[in-house]
């Protein structure tokens, strides 16, 4: 028999030692496993590890649900990218104006971090929680809809309840035609000198892929898996990519889809360590968008996720009240070399 743990166990504790998922765990533990169509054996021994692992749910927490406590939370994957800073100003500015009290936390794409931060949140009786980016959204669904929490998915969709995200394949396929078009007639891009760098196995790097692979299978009729190098949304392993396909092939491809300003930060990286010539006839597409970015020597076009527009139909979902399962598409921006758009910051007011 295992022994008891000293310290209170989480909802992902149990799912590591059970070896059943987050959602799982959480519709035993709130009594919706039988509706699930969970196995009264995996109930069984998930309620006994609980036991064993001093696992108490915070009953106080579910109590206080029943009265606001004007607090609203957005959970991030990192804070450290435009995207995600500007989504929580967005946020930040939103829940003001509605009168009630912000919280922004990161959680570093952990999915441990991910729940035991839900489960904190939870216990300070947040109003509404919006998730951006998680690794496991319909963990964190079980455990809102335990505690009866408001919740929405932002920016990756998950299964259970709604979400908002980009049109990621939409965005893709203008990104994709701008890089090819971005050729001149008298040189034109060849099929193997268009490459895909970035992103993870996740919905959203998967309708980017879908985007370019259509595009480029209409442009030139070509087999695309081998121009695609994903790298995770890392600057240090996007850069080991690049590095690695220059010193194969003595040059990048003259066109690059690249898969956020997360993994653009590492083909910059990359190319610091070279003259500006050697990349003069270089054309960059970059999925996310960076005014810095798009003012560099060679072509960079860009799209821009409509932060303010999610944020604002994440809120109209909620107030409604329409938490079916669904996932609500915004159109992207599309960002043309050597531009700057105003942000959510443009709204601050600072001293004259």
């Amino acid at each position: 028999m295992r022994t008891p743990s000293k310290k209170k166990a989480t909802i992902y504790d149990l799912s590591v030692i059970s070896g059943s998922s987050a959602s799982t765990v959480s519709a035993v533990l709130n009594g919706t496993w039988r509706r699930r169509r969970i196995k009264e054996s995996t109930a069984e021994r998930i309620l006994e590890l609980a036991r064993e692992q001093n696992y108490t749910a915070n009953m106080q927490a579910r109590g206080l649900r029943s009265s606001k406590s004007g607090l609203v939370a957005l959970l991030l994957p990192v804070h450290d990218n435009r995207y995600f800073s500007s989504m929580a100003q967005t946020f930040d500015s939103y829940v003001r104006n509605r009168g009630q009290c912000p919280i922004v936390v990161s959680t570093c794409r952990d999915p441990y971090e991910e729940l035991r931060t839900v489960e904190t949140l939870i216990s300070y009786s947040v109003d509404t929680l919006l998730i951006a980016g998680a690794t496991d959204p319909d963990g964190i669904h079980g455990l809102c809809e335990s505690a009866g929490l408001k919740h929405i998915n932002i920016d990756l969709p998950g299964r259970s309840g709604p979400s908002v995200i980009t049109d990621n394949y939409a965005g893709a396929v203008d990104l994709t035609r701008s890089i090819i078009d971005g050729f001149s007639e008298s040189n034109p891009l060849q099929a193997s000198e268009l490459y895909m760098f970035g992103g993870r196995d996740d919905h959203n790097s998967r309708e980017r892929e879908r985007g370019f692979k259509d595009v480029k299978t209409d442009c030139f009729g070509a087999h695309v898996d081998e121009c695609i190098i994903p790298t995770g949304y890392s600057p240090t392993n996007a850069q080991k990519a690049f590095e690695e396909f220059y010193h194969q092939h003595g040059k990048l491809p003259r066109g690059l889809f690249v898969n956020s300003t997360i993994n653009y930060e590492g083909l910059l990286r990359f190319m610091a360590q070279y003259p500006a010539e050697t990349f003069a006839d270089l054309v960059v597409g970059c999925f996310d968008y960076d005014p810095f970015g798009s003012f560099l020597p060679f072509r960079v076009t860009m799209i821009r996720q409509d932060v303010e527009q999610m944020i604002d139909r994440a809120f109209q979902l909620i107030d409604s009240g329409q938490m079916t399962p669904h996932t609500y598409l915004i159109p992207p921006q599309f960002v043309a070399p050597r531009n700057a758009l105003t942000g959510p910051l443009d709204s601050i007011r600072d001293m004259p």
